[in-house]
């Protein structure tokens, strides 16, 4: 179990890194202007739409708990964020997603073809910029991490909703974002100069960090109180993800509650009502609560890797920003 303690707010939390941040924020819409006012556009509105920087944000304390930052920092947070980005923009068309974080998707509004080729040409840009380190080690992390997110896009694609195991969906999440997460503050122990247990340690707390942020994630989808965190109700199910509370809750559902579901899960619009039906069942058969529950487990298992490296600001930092992740609804 957790220890009981008070979880500081983001601005907080981030307050040891504020001036870094806002040096790769900097660069990641400065890097964004080009000669294309479409590629521009699109970039740039999914950028500002709302997202915390989390993902650089572990870098930066990655680097700074193991030792110091550089050039080099700043820049691989920009990519980070940039290729996280990218598999937005693409995850959007894939889902035929109207909203994204509350707000309009870029498919919605340029379509897909924008949405697809401006995704790519975040990654492509990514690996030129990461290419100028000349640092094999960056560059074989990216490249494992950005392999890792298609083959976890592709394994979401040919799995069916209704019969994907919980060993299947956490296969999944952990392609599809655990493993840019982990690659984040793996770079920022190499940017560092951590040695080969630090190094070890940062990216199995990436990973856990990762998989306790989409598990989290996909629960507050089922939370009828979650729209103050900035989520729409029931998108995961209108959309028909796979996710951990919904492979639960017909795991565990009496066979009249389990036909109840598949019957919503087949129907050609899925409605708030259905969702609010979902909702209640998930309430009763303790699924959110479960998902929720995992949630905790893999943030203790990734603080517990914290431990093994050295004490400071920046590992607490870690500790506070992987606390408000999962603890931040309660």
């Amino acid at each position: 179990m957790l220890p009981e303690k008070k979880i500081l707010p983001l601005h907080e939390i981030l307050n040891p890194i504020n001036s870094d941040l806002d040096r790769v924020e900097k660069l990641i819409m400065e890097n964004l202007e080009t000669d294309i006012p479409l590629l521009t556009q699109v970039g740039q509105y999914i950028l500002q739409s709302g997202g915390k920087r989390v993902r650089p944000a572990l870098l930066l304390f990655a680097a700074k708990t193991v030792g110091s930052l550089n050039e080099n920092a700043y820049l691989a947070a920009n990519v980070i964020e940039y290729i996280h980005t990218a598999t937005l923009l693409h995850d959007d068309v894939v889902d035929n997603a109207d909203l994204r974080r509350s707000k309009k998707s870029a498919r919605s509004i340029w379509g897909n073809e924008a949405s697809v080729l401006v995704g790519d040409y975040l990654f492509t840009v990514s690996f030129k910029y990461i290419s100028a380190f000349k640092n094999h080690d960056i560059v074989e992390v990216l490249s494992i991490a950005t392999t890792q997110i298609a083959r976890g896009e592709i394994l979401q694609l040919t799995r069916d909703n209704t019969e994907t195991t919980e060993a299947e969906y956490m296969e999944i999440i952990f392609h599809k974002t655990a493993s840019l997460i982990a690659a984040a503050m793996e770079i920022g122990a190499i940017i560092g100069g951590a040695n080969e247990a630090q190094r070890l340690a940062i990216y199995e707390c990436g990973k856990n960090i990762g998989i306790a942020f989409q598990l989290i994630d996909d629960g507050l989808d089922y939370d009828v109180g979650n729209e103050k965190l900035g989520k729409s109700t029931g998108v995961d199910l209108k959309e028909r993800k796979i996710t951990l509370p919904l492979s639960h809750l017909l795991k565990h559902a009496k066979t009249t509650d389990k036909d109840k579901i598949l019957n919503i899960l087949e129907k050609d619009e899925i409605t708030n009502d259905d969702v609010a039906e979902v909702q209640q069942l998930m309430m009763e058969y303790e699924s959110l609560k479960y998902t929720i529950d995992q949630s905790k487990y893999y943030i203790g298992k990734a603080i517990e890797q914290l431990y093994t490296l050295p004490e400071n600001e920046y590992r607490n930092s870690i500790e506070a920003l992987a606390n408000f992740i999962v603890y931040r609804n309660q």
